[in-house]
């Protein structure tokens, strides 16, 4: 049994309008590259961890022939919501859209075997970047400060006795220097072993981005940045 990450799958089933093939040569065929990749590698005993931006529709209907075709991917998935998902409506009408191979997290946990899995969206973190205007009646800093409050309420319905411990989000929690936030220090608290995020797009590979802190490990896992093919999580 292992454990994979892919996020920014960004599909389009739903809503072909809004394919990604505009954004350079490389998106060309992006579902069909994830796909082919996801299935010769990932075996039905494995788990997919898919953290946000998942399809481009804007309603949960639209949103079912891209759920419909996760489901039909190797292993177990689990995801969370990322900045794009406007079809992400409750917890409760999105579980009854997603076949049974497929789950999500929002503020809580899923326990795959003895393996912890919680996460939220999360936000761009003011220490990381320009202050940017008014979203949704509130400032950037309010916005990383609940999304840090829903962080804190998965982590601590974490269960004490899991084996380990790995948090997805959509924005990156830090930088390519592994600065410290409130968001790693909330991993560091509550002994977190991996976090997962995607979000940043059109990032070169290299061997200086992201890594391991105070026994935290950091993986970009951003379609793009990994050529549409999962990472194997490594605990």
């Amino acid at each position: 049994m292992k454990i994979w990450a892919l996020a920014d799958l960004h599909l389009s089933f739903g809503a072909p309008a809004k394919n990604m093939d505009v954004f350079g040569e490389n998106w060309h065929g992006y579902a069909e590259k994830i796909e082919a990749s996801c299935k010769k590698l990932i075996s039905k005993d494995d788990l997919l961890l898919i953290a946000g931006d998942i399809s481009w529709a804007l309603k949960l209907e639209e949103a079912k022939p891209d759920l419909e075709w996760i489901e039909k991917l190797p292993g177990t998935k689990v995801m969370i919501r990322g900045n794009h998902d406007y079809w992400w409506s409750s917890p409760t009408k999105v579980r009854k859209a997603l076949g049974k191979n497929t789950h999500i997290i929002q503020h809580d946990v899923f326990m795959w075997h003895d393996i912890a899995i919680g996460g939220t969206r999360l936000w761009d973190c003011p220490d990381l970047s320009p202050p940017l205007l008014e979203d949704e009646g509130m400032n950037q800093e309010k916005l990383w400060q609940r999304e840090l409050g829903r962080l804190e309420i998965s982590l601590q319905a974490m269960p004490k006795d899991a084996k380990r411990k790995i948090v997805m989000v959509h924005y990156p929690p830090t930088n390519i220097d592994l600065v410290s936030t409130g968001a790693t220090e909330l991993f560091e608290r509550y002994k977190v072993d991996v976090c997962i995020f995607g979000h940043l797009h059109a990032i070169q590979k290299g061997p200086a981005l992201w890594g391991e802190k105070a026994g935290v490990k950091y993986f970009l896992t951003a379609s793009d940045y990994l050529d549409f093919c999962p990472i194997e999580i490594v605990l």
